[in-house]
């Protein structure tokens, strides 16, 4: 490349990504993602607060808990190739608009039903913010070096989000009272709106033909259906219940039509090539691998320390606070990493460290070890979140800029995919070797038992009721019944994290960054606001990729 090029294509790219304004642009969707991600967790600690205010029934309930991740996980293909249409930005202030509106009305709700409602537009304000957030950083890091960085400040933050809600809701709910959870979200959104709507770039992909509103509506159906079986199963820690399968196997079906029809169609929503492109389908599935692990873990981990340690509540998040301290290393130090050991080697290389951290937690017995317990969450957390920044900078990069709405809203949802499925697998892997311990305990009747199967919460409950020597037996045993399945588990989880070290053989060696920056250089135009400076020009998007997805070399 000649000088003069060379010299102009840096200047498209500056140009392109809003000049020194994209860190300022990459502060802004880390605000957001920071909300997001707060709602996913700080409910949790305020149920109690609300199950004694509003008095819900057992299935509204759950539907309080659930109706926000069921509805944001649904829907987020729907509004990432939305975005791809009418504007990533668009749809982003119209997401924080809504968001803000449903925190005012979950805050203020005086029944169980409006806030259910409150919590399902909160999913749908969610689905509308995420994978915008994903796409518009896609779009405003053209150079594939600084993206990585971005991506890992994005990851580390999403981290911080996701571990603070149950400490910001802790202290909310003992200082004022359970809606102001929600209330917290309304000024961060009145802030957040007018300087988004200042300071972010416009951007849509390809718009030829019309938008597949049919298609869209069935992936949503498809995922809804998918999680709400899993998330049953996971639930009632059976893998053949009867109520989860009916949905599971209905969204597992509309995900194939889902497919079939996309790939019939001229103007498809999803470009279903990219998966035939080993680095965009491997890293979806290492995504969802490590969520698998990551979720379901960490679930299990939150009983063993509150029901066979006997810590509380606080002392609990408390001895996870050094996983969420090593995953915010981890996606600090990730775009450092990946540009000197390559995609293929992170990957591997963090699942490969998780599974020896998940073995190294089978040394955890009936009393508490917490050096062990420290060194194993540093561990655990570190590589996952190694192996999540690199799956997610590879699929981003490897997607057409056209398209990324739609490829960050399958990252999302492989993301939470793999969260429910960790939940229903482990779940059904924990509880099928943990009630077998509790068939013969003397003293203890078939009915005691089989309720002391449910759960280690169970199974103390009917010891206490017992009493004497019966109720002593049986709490011994639930406790050591609990301890191997939770080592049952831990083997099963180390190997499904090998299978995916041996998965991630297929990411390319090495990050290739002048390549992705000089396909990328022309294409549609990235409409700045005129507010944002003097690099606020029209001008040609070297984010922009290649209309055709298959066209690029894997």
């Amino acid at each position: 490349m000649s000088g003069t090029n060379a010299a102009a294509l840096r200047l498209r790219l500056r140009a392109a990504s809003g000049g020194t304004n994209r860190w300022l642009v990459l502060a802004v969707l880390c605000v957001s993602l920071v909300l997001v991600a707060l709602d996913a967790t700080i409910l949790h600690v305020a149920v109690p607060s609300v199950t004694e205010d509003l008095r819900p029934g057992s299935i509204e309930l759950l539907w309080i808990v659930d109706a926000y991740p069921l509805v944001c996980a649904a829907l987020l293909i729907l509004f990432g190739t939305l975005g791809d249409r009418v504007g990533r930005r668009r749809i982003l202030l119209l997401g924080y608009g809504l968001f803000g509106a449903a925190s005012a009305l979950a805050a203020l709700a005086d029944n169980a039903q409006v806030l259910i409602a409150a919590r399902a537009l909160l999913g749908v304000g969610g689905a509308m913010i995420m994978p915008a957030t994903l796409s518009i950083l896609r779009q405003v890091f053209p150079d594939r070096r600084e993206r990585a960085l971005a991506i890992g400040i994005w990851t580390a933050v999403a981290a911080i989000g996701a571990a603070s809600g149950p400490v910001l809701g802790g202290f909310l709910v003992q200082h004022f009272w359970w809606g102001s959870v929600f209330l917290i979200n309304i000024p961060l959104m009145a802030l957040i709106l007018p300087i988004g709507r200042w300071l972010l770039p416009e951007s849509r992909g390809t718009a030829d033909g019309p938008w597949d509103v049919a298609g869209a509506l069935m992936a949503a159906a498809g995922v809804l259906g998918f999680v709400l079986g899993v998330k049953r199963i996971g639930a009632e820690r059976r893998l053949f219940d009867a109520e989860a399968l009916v949905p599971l196997l209905l969204g597992v079906a509309l995900l194939i039509f889902f497919v079939r029809r996309q790939k019939r169609r001229t103007h498809p929503l999803i470009d279903m090539r990219m998966f035939s492109r080993a680095t965009f389908s491997t890293s979806v599935g290492c995504i969802v691998l490590a969520m698998l692990a990551l979720v379901g873990l960490e679930l299990i981990a939150v009983q063993y320390l509150q029901l066979v340690l006997h810590l509380s509540p606080l002392e609990t998040g408390l001895r996870l606070l050094p996983l969420t301290f090593a995953a915010m290393a981890a996606g600090a130090t990730g775009s450092y990493t990946l540009a000197r050991v390559g995609p293929r080697t992170m990957v591997s290389l963090g699942f490969v460290l998780t599974a020896f951290a998940v073995l190294l937690l089978t040394f955890m017995g009936q009393h508490d070890r917490p050096v062990l317990l420290t060194a194993g969450f540093i561990l655990l957390g570190f590589g996952l979140q190694t192996t999540l920044f690199a799956a997610y900078e590879s699929m981003l990069s490897e997607a057409p800029a056209a398209t990324a709405g739609g490829a960050a809203s399958i990252g999302e949802t492989s993301y939470q995919l793999g969260a429910g499925m960790g939940i229903a697998l482990l779940g059904s892997v924990m509880n099928a070797a943990y009630a077998p311990g509790l068939t013969h305990v003397p003293g203890v009747s078939a009915s005691d038992a089989a309720g002391a199967a449910n759960s280690l919460g169970e199974a103390y409950q009917i010891a206490g009721a017992l009493g004497g020597a019966a109720g002593e037996s049986l709490y011994a045993a639930a406790r050591q019944s609990f301890v191997h399945g939770l080592h049952v588990t831990l083997v099963v989880s180390a190997g499904l994290l090998l299978a995916g070290a041996v998965m991630a053989l297929k990411l390319p060696r090495v990050m290739e960054c002048p390549e992705d920056a000089e396909s990328d250089a022309d294409a549609e135009p990235v409409r700045l606001p005129a507010q944002a400076g003097p690099d606020a020009a029209r001008v040609p998007a070297a984010a922009q990729q290649d209309r055709d997805p298959a066209a690029r070399p894997a």
